[in-house]
């Protein structure tokens, strides 16, 4: 890796799924993941394109059971491009002779480009360079240019492009007992000499898929339909060292979409009106270039490489297309099937990154959640609840898309899914809304969207309360916290835990935070609120009361996990990972021991460290307060020690949570978890999960991670809070953002110091807090200022 530069030397198809995700590329609508254009789908090579918010169910049938999923479809494939000499195979790296092959993503103008000479026997060679790139100014384009060149002879060569609908769900081997056959009803037919089309719809959501090609070359195209593929063919005639050009320029629409009547005639008309690769490729640079300067990033060596493809993958999934959108954040991007490109918690740890850069793709995202309100309120309601519970996966419509059964590769069983009990994802919406608001100012969404959903959750989480005599507490029963390893007790006869510290200790908040948004609401909206809702003072005294009793366990003087935690045995670390070396995903090696890992205190990934990695020391402290409990440095410092020798780190979230809690207590092993979390996708440490679709919880989290918790950056009150953190390995780095309204203020701290710069404008000053002192920044000011040691 370079600066701007992500590089694969040589040939090697162990690693092809991995790179095909690293080399994705999309613009926010749709993503194309970096197979070569020559492979098709199979053991080796997976190309997938998918567009943000297509879903469609199937039932399969799985042990005997009736199993139902919602997915993310893989559309038709755009990319096939493939050649031969004439009467012989076609080339693939995996059939044909290598010479040489390399790969090169550049991140700054969002382009693929690859350099591949196969041998062809006698001194001759054929070079095939391609670079192409899914367009992030025309949301519904995506170029493909292929330069052959002969390499000690001359004479023709046959390629043929094709439009590809025969495509499934095939790209994660754990869910290939299930259906994958997602489309239907595929038609394909010509426009012109130059042009086909091709359309379908996904088999139950009935969402119309189109996508249209041309292609140019200099030399006659003869298309030919063999459903389920439209195919364009070309004879080039090469001559020894002189390149010849093949351009195919696609146009992708659904029935999704706004502004059109239409998929396959929109499809046709922007194919038809577009202009050719060199014409198309200015205003996609200049996107890029845009985007790269209202998401400026400056950190150093290794780590700032990395932070660059991170954020060019967050930039990709949810670019500023997303704000036009009813999508989520999907935990695996758009580069894999992964998780079935649901929606999870993950949003938690990629919105505080983006609403200090692009504050209105964070207010479509709340909006995906508010659009849903309705559905977790009838969810809440057949429950037995009042409020809104959301779902723990989401997709098209907010129903719970949670699997019931998952397999474990290791026994081969599949086993009983109790994931959707996390109904702690309400409180990572509320927080979502709550930070958006603060760090855009947004006044008319916290008032309006923002306080209804808030209000929901809040009654949910005060209605599943219950008051316990003996504790003199409420306590919230039945559900899995963050962790996932522990989704019962030893022996119970059904799933759930009691009192999980971090979902109680959130729903705390969440009640508080909502109380204190109802009080600043203006009278007219505020009864407006009460009687759509018929919210009335009775029920906030008792919100009142339930936000200071939330009971909260503790265990030799440190947090409990849950209520009991405490009890369950003691696991042999050392045995285990002398036994099998990569313990991450315990759970698997001891379901196939015929154990459960529910009887030992084992975490898959942060949970209770989850409250510092959310809160600030002090605002931590002050939840606590409120709840009556003393947490004091020592006993946190002991919480910490306690869970950093019982977590295995089975997700790449975990890494960098512990990353930054121990970054903001000063510890000096901070460092070996946030490479841990820089490393999560590059090295794929998860163990070929990375092939199946990106983290884009984990790589928007090393953003925030500069960005929020090495400067202990806040946005509350109207003003920034800043307090920064010693990490010798990244003492120098700076970022700009964007806050109430000012664009591009910028921090840069080196060695000490930390220099703020706010842009002209016609904005209010900002005021800027730290440990010793508080500075007002009027517009067109620069400040420099020295940090206490």
């Amino acid at each position: 890796m370079t600066g701007w530069t992500w590089e694969y030397e040589g040939y090697d198809p162990a690693d092809a799924r991995l790179r095909e995700s690293l080399c994705t590329l999309g613009n926010g609508y749709f993503a194309t993941r970096g197979a070569l254009p020559e492979c098709a789908a199979d053991e080796v090579h997976y190309p997938g394109t998918y567009v943000a918010g297509c879903y469609n169910r199937l039932t399969s049938e799985v042990s005997g059971r009736q199993v139902e999923n919602e997915d993310v479809v893989n559309l038709p494939n755009w990319l096939p491009l493939r050649f031969r000499l004439p009467g012989g195979p076609w080339l693939t790296p995996d059939t044909a002779t290598v010479l040489d092959h390399r790969e090169t993503l550049h991140l700054s103008s969002g382009l693929l480009e690859r350099g591949t000479r196969y041998g062809l026997g006698a001194g001759r060679a054929l070079l095939v360079r391609q670079r192409r790139f899914v367009h992030m100014a025309d949301p519904h384009l995506a170029a493909l240019r292929t330069e052959f060149t002969a390499e000690g002879f001359s004479g023709p060569l046959e390629t043929e492009a094709a439009l590809d609908g025969g495509v499934t769900n095939a790209g994660v081997p754990r869910y290939r007992d299930l259906d994958g056959r997602h489309l239907t009803r595929v038609l394909t037919g010509t426009v012109a000499a130059d042009t086909v089309w091709l359309r379908c719809r996904t088999r139950t959501s009935g969402v119309r898929i189109a996508l249209a090609a041309r292609l140019t070359s200099g030399a006659p195209t003869r298309n030919r339909h063999d459903r389920p593929r439209a195919l364009q063919t070309t004879r080039l005639d090469l001559a020894d060292g002189r390149p010849v050009t093949v351009d195919k320029i696609v146009a992708l629409h659904t029935s999704h979409d706004r502004a059109i009547s239409d998929p396959l005639h929109a499809a046709v008309d922007r194919v038809g009106r577009a202009g050719g690769f060199d014409e198309l490729l200015e205003p996609h640079l200049t996107a890029w270039h845009q985007l790269w300067r209202r998401a400026e990033l400056d950190v150093p060596g290794e780590a700032g490489r990395i932070l660059r493809l991170h954020l060019f993958h967050v930039l990709q999934t949810l670019s500023p297309h997303t704000a036009d959108l009813d999508v989520g954040v999907p935990a695996r991007g758009l580069h894999g099937e992964a998780y079935r490109g649901h929606v999870f918690w993950d949003e938690l740890f990629v919105l505080p990154y983006l609403n200090l850069h692009f504050p209105e793709v964070s207010r479509a995202l709340l909006h995906y959640r508010h659009r849903r309100l309705e559905r977790a309120r009838a969810t809440a309601h057949d429950a037995g609840r009042r409020g809104a519970m959301y779902p723990w996966q989401s997709g098209s419509d907010g129903r719970e898309e949670t699997q019931q059964l998952h397999l474990n590769p290791r026994s081969g069983r599949w086993l009983p899914d109790h994931s959707r009990l996390q109904h702690h994802v309400g409180s990572a919406i509320a927080y979502n809304v709550w930070q958006y608001c603060e760090a855009s100012g947004d006044e008319e969404f916290l008032h309006t969207k923002g306080a209804e959903m808030l209000l929901q959750i809040s009654r949910f989480w005060a209605d599943s309360a219950t008051y316990d005599d003996r504790l003199g507490r409420h306590r919230i029963k039945g559900v899995v916290g963050p962790d996932e390893y522990h989704d019962a007790y030893p022996d119970a006869a059904g799933p759930g835990l009691d009192d999980n510290a971090y979902t109680n200790v959130t729903a705390a908040w969440v009640l508080t935070r909502t109380m204190d948004v109802l009080r600043g609401l203006p009278e007219p909206r505020r009864r407006e609120l009460d009687e759509r809702t018929g919210l009335d003072a009775g029920e906030l005294e008792e919100w009142e009361e339930i936000s200071r009793t939330l009971h909260v366990p503790f265990h030799n003087g440190v947090i409990s996990q849950f209520e009991g935690y405490g009890e369950l045995d003691e696991l042999d670390w050392r045995g285990y990972r002398r036994r099998y070396g990569d313990i991450r995903r315990l759970d698997r090696i001891l379901e196939a021991e015929g154990d459960t890992v529910n009887r030992y205190q084992a975490s898959k990934q942060a949970d209770v460290l989850m409250l510092g990695y959310l809160f600030s020391p002090a605002e931590l402290q002050g939840i606590f307060r409120r709840l009556g409990l003393n947490l004091d440095g020592r006993t946190w410092r002991r919480t910490v020690d306690h869970y950093l020798h019982r977590t295995s780190h089975g997700s790449t979230l975990s890494g960098l949570v512990h990353g930054r809690v121990l970054a903001r207590a000063r510890r000096a092993d901070a460092w070996k978890f946030c490479q841990e979390a820089l490393q999560a996708d590059i090295a794929d440490i998860q163990g070929g999960t990375t092939g199946e679709g990106i983290h884009l919880g984990a790589m928007a989290g090393t953003l925030d991670l500069v960005q929020r918790g090495l400067t202990g950056l806040e946005t509350r009150g109207g003003a920034l809070w800043l307090d920064p953190v010693p990490l010798p390995e990244l003492s120098s780095y700076g970022f700009t953002l964007r806050y109430h309204g000012h664009w591009g203020v910028r921090l840069r701290l080196e060695h000490g110091r930390l220099e703020i710069a706010v842009p002209s404008s016609g904005r209010s000053p900002i005021d800027v807090h730290l440990p010793d002192r508080t500075v007002r920044l009027q517009p067109g000011e620069t400040d420099r200022l020295v940090l206490p040691n």
